[in-house]
């Protein structure tokens, strides 16, 4: 059994890195444009505030490069730590447990986030099209040159 959803590992990685993309670039859309709800302060953060402006703009693009899956480990180290200051900085001080001080989605996007750092896009990754090289794939004679840095646990090898 177990085997038998091994071979899908790949596509679930990449449908959680896709969910994960998505949901974390609306926070950035929702501080930035209001959509697809207001903040919940209700406005939108000012042109280079510190730090919903920002915060807003990290959200956005690592949440794009997310869902296309194209530097998705740098780009989700980066989102993971932007989720874990939001938390200590804004959330924490409010009470010790997420539960306690609605931080609950900056932890589960932290943690989430830094799972992609170790297991990557997965299948379907925007990334993985822009990197390939000629001659590689495509039904041509596999080039075995290059490492193989996948993780064990995403490895589609019997």
């Amino acid at each position: 059994m177990t085997t038998r959803l091994e071979h899908y590992t790949p596509w679930a990685v990449a449908a959680f890195r896709i969910v994960v993309g998505f949901l974390f670039m609306c926070h950035g859309t929702s501080t930035l444009f209001a959509w697809p709800v207001e903040p919940f302060s209700g406005q939108t953060a000012s042109f280079g505030a510190w730090p919903s402006w920002w915060s807003g703009i990290i959200e956005l693009v690592v949440g794009v490069l997310i869902i296309t899956g194209v530097g998705t480990r740098i780009a989700a180290f980066i989102g993971s730590g932007t989720m874990a200051v939001a938390y200590f900085w804004k959330h924490q001080p409010d009470g010790f447990l997420p539960i306690q001080n609605d931080g609950d989605s900056s932890v589960l996007l932290c943690w989430a986030l830094l799972l992609l750092v170790f297991v990557g896009p997965g299948r379907a990754a925007l990334g993985k099209v822009l990197t390939r090289q000629p001659g590689r794939g495509g039904g041509e004679s596999a080039d075995h040159t290059a490492p193989d840095l996948s993780p064990p646990l995403i490895s589609h090898r019997p």
